[in-house]
């Protein structure tokens, strides 16, 4: 096959201006999730972050990665990696790429959020035992991930050598599902913000990265997949725009809001002391002892 007259010319030529974005898209997306990782390990606690959004946001990943790869574009892109050169054949690939970096990066997340979820109870925190989540929540969010994983991988490879015709259509649907988890992804994690009034493990500088960063990925997709790839694409632009609702109530939560710059009050447990009345009444025993209406075997787990 002649590459020059085939449909691999995009690639035997590729945009330089698009090829170099492509490129700064993939370390953008890697070091945007770098601080949510760094401030979950420094703060050793994932209190305040979702065990829902979690959810939503891993599956909304991996069912990106299914689509993706499943695209008409992306299929003959890889095709082609074996009549053009490495460089070519990379170039035709940044788009697997960038996805499968979120799609890692984010499971990275889920890891951190297991491994440092509070499992203590405090009376300092601001939320009732009944409404903070279990341990157990959080060990079956991450099965359920691992689990859409493998099954949206494992589907995927099986329509594609079974049934190649429809294969575009799953990669809609793919797209279509992930459209949908993206889009009620933020929802619980607002919510929780919004309850705690602060922005606990969660990374502003993050979202401040990745909001705008959406927008300028979406239309870098849209460059290479065209108008058919609009269920790739369009996702990253609805993720934008919840994604920016947060941001804009952290902000408010750790600059502007009544208990501004407490998010960094955790122990290894997620307990914060200086969150709410409870929190505040906690703290004030602690920083000037007990009185004598204080309850011998108060309820102290620190």
């Amino acid at each position: 096959m002649d590459p020059s007259t085939s449909q691999c010319n995009h690639l035997v030529s590729p945009e330089i201006k698009n090829f170099v974005l492509s490129i700064l898209i993939v370390f953008g997306i890697l070091l945007s999730y770098l601080p949510q990782l760094i401030r979950i390990a420094r703060l050793k606690s994932s209190f305040g972050i979702s065990p829902y959004f979690i959810l939503l946001g891993t599956t909304s990943g991996s069912s990106s990665m299914a689509n993706v790869i499943s695209q008409q574009q992306s299929l003959q892109d890889m095709a082609c990696c074996s009549d053009v050169s490495g460089l070519s054949c990379f170039a035709g690939l940044l788009g697997i790429l960038q996805v499968g970096t979120q799609w890692l990066s984010f499971f990275a997340i889920l890891a951190l959020f297991v491994i440092y979820f509070p499992r203590e109870t405090t009376s300092s925190l601001p939320m009732t035992s009944k409404d903070r989540p279990t341990y157990r929540t959080a060990l079956v969010v991450a099965g359920i991930c691992v689990f859409h994983a493998m099954a949206m991988l494992i589907i995927t490879i099986a329509i594609g050598y079974k049934q190649p015709s429809v294969l575009q259509s799953w990669s809609n649907f793919c797209g279509i599902l992930a459209a949908l988890l993206s889009s009620i992804q933020y929802f619980p994690q607002i919510a929780t913000t919004l309850r705690l009034r602060c922005v606990g493990s969660l990374s502003i500088p993050m979202m401040c990265i990745q909001t705008p960063g959406s927008l300028v990925w979406a239309g870098s997709l849209a460059a290479r997949l065209g108008s058919k790839g609009w269920s790739t694409w369009g996702v990253l632009i609805v993720t934008a725009c919840l994604q920016g609702t947060l941001l804009v109530l952290s902000i408010f939560f750790e600059y502007l809001g009544p208990n501004k710059g407490h998010s960094h009050d955790y122990g290894k447990d997620g307990a914060e002391g200086t969150l709410g009345e409870e929190g505040n009444e906690a703290q004030e025993e602690q920083d000037y002892g007990p009185y004598e209406d204080t309850p011998l075997l108060g309820d102290r787990s620190r």
